[in-house]
């Protein structure tokens, strides 16, 4: 798990990044501290490695343990910390976004397991009192691809984040064994292939 740091303003933050400094400062403001862990395309936006917009925060986990101000564990992120929803609420009529523009559903994944090494992976950023860890592109590649099987084909936001990681073979094979043990159905075997195929062949064509 990575040092904690802070991340400072810059008058070319996206919106969503000001809305998440905007919780930080909230937190900060109560004395509160929270710790919590985000995928998606807002992991995708502060590790530097699309350029994408999104509304939406999706909340993986949250710390479990600190050590020395910084989180040392994780755990299922739900219930999340009334503190931190009542942050997310006040946001979202501050930057007129939709109530759950922070949410924990994608921590349903907790049910069948992260990628293996997830939370050693981890870069912790601080903002007031949110302590916001970022997914390692790594552990972004796993869990797009397996979402972009169960999305609506190559068009989805899930499978243009995964072109968007530009994953090499050997990542896709290895994100690919990960999701067949999250589904072991013949029918998502079927798909992931289709969609190994798309990102092949999307990789090959010249941009």
């Amino acid at each position: 798990m990575k040092q904690l740091g802070d991340r400072q303003p810059h008058k070319n933050d996206p919106a969503v990044l000001n809305a998440i400094r905007a919780v930080g400062e909230l937190l900060a403001a109560e004395g509160e501290t929270v710790g919590i862990v985000v995928v998606g395309g807002a992991a995708m936006i502060l590790g530097g490695l699309v350029t994408r917009l999104t509304e939406d925060v999706d909340i993986i986990a949250a710390a479990r343990s600190w050590r020395k101000g910084v989180p040392s564990g994780i755990a299922p992120p739900n219930p999340l910390p009334e503190s931190l929803l009542r942050a997310v609420l006040r946001v979202a009529r501050d930057f007129n976004l939709p109530e759950n523009w922070m949410n924990s559903e994608v921590g349903a994944q907790w049910d069948t397991g992260l990628p293996p090494g997830f939370e050693k992976r981890i870069r912790w950023l601080r903002f007031g009192g949110l302590a916001l860890g970022i997914a390692d592109r790594k552990d972004l590649i796993f869990l797009k691809l397996y979402a972009a099987v169960d999305s609506e084909g190559p068009q989805s936001v899930h499978y243009q984040d995964l072109l968007g990681l530009r994953p090499s073979k050997k990542e896709l094979i290895a994100a690919a064994a990960w999701a067949k043990s999250q589904d072991t159905s013949a029918e998502f075997a079927q798909v992931l292939e289709k969609v190994l195929d798309y990102v092949h062949r999307d990789q090959e064509e010249p941009r």
